[in-house]
């Protein structure tokens, strides 16, 4: 299969192996350490299909129903603080390629000209008044539906990050371009489950629970994610949601534990 063929479609191959959990055979919770072993080759399927004509046809309607609040939006930040009202940015997508990510601006205008890219922090002084209730309702996304229209993004699937970030990323974790195998989304299983990056420990947890995802992806569990995400909004904690996500997620994973398995493996600069 070349690469061509292999990006081509939004599912995976999965194992055909059986594999045994707490002292019982089962063929559909795999660990954390045998999902990171696993292979993710996309192959064609016809929920790729689907999945792509149910990505537009709900972006398409979501896109039409938040335009007044996006323009919104969009003038209080224009009123509130000096900079566009979208900010733009280069993130990489399926296979790897580059695509420029749309959302409602929380930070201060050029905010990364003197510390470069980097990740936001608890507190963050750079995100202003505004933006710090977009964030918190994760409304500052709403214009990364016209990324899934595009055929960017999906609705559901890993988070997109900035190449200057996964390069470093990539030093501590070689495999971090697996989860590059699918379109990235808005949100995901690791977006419902985990709070936002902070450190390589955070995103070496949210790698497992990407690799989850690929390994798993199906309707059901798209449905799942799309579901915890409203229930995300409206306050509930991961922890609330585990339940109905748990036939996805490794048996063994705990956060902060992935990141041990990275030990002695960082690749020379």
């Amino acid at each position: 299969m070349n690469t061509r063929t292999a990006f081509r479609d939004e599912t995976v191959s999965r194992p055909k192996s059986i594999y045994r959990t707490a002292g019982r055979e089962t063929a559909y919770l795999p660990t954390a350490s045998e999902i990171h072993h696993a292979p993710h080759l996309a192959r064609p399927d016809s929920y790729g299909r689907l999945k792509r004509a149910l990505d537009v046809t709900m972006a398409g309607v979501l896109l039409v129903a938040t335009l007044p609040f996006m323009a919104l939006a969009g003038l209080i930040i224009r009123l509130t603080s000096r900079g566009p009202a979208i900010y733009v940015q280069t993130r990489l997508g399926r296979g790897g390629i580059p695509f420029r990510i749309y959302k409602l601006r929380t930070m201060i205008d050029n905010c990364e000209s003197l510390t470069g890219p980097r990740w936001a922090i608890p507190g963050d002084p750079r995100v202003t008044t505004v933006g710090a209730i977009l964030r918190a309702t994760h409304l500052d996304e709403l214009p990364q539906l016209w990324n899934v229209i595009r055929g960017d993004m999906s609705l559901i699937g890993p988070r997109p990050e900035r190449p200057e970030i996964i390069e470093r990323l990539e030093q501590d974790m070689p495999d971090y371009g697996d989860r590059h195998a699918v379109r990235p989304g808005i949100t995901g299983l690791a977006q419902v489950q985990l709070p936002p990056d902070t450190d390589v420990a955070n995103v070496a947890d949210k790698l497992v629970l990407d690799k989850a995802y690929i390994h798993h992806l199906s309707p059901r569990l798209d449905l799942q994610i799309f579901f915890c995400t409203a229930l995300r909004m409206v306050g509930l904690r991961p922890s609330h949601l585990r339940t109905i996500l748990q036939r996805s997620i490794p048996a063994d994973f705990a956060p902060g534990m992935a990141i041990q398995r990275y030990s002695g493996k960082r690749k020379s600069a």
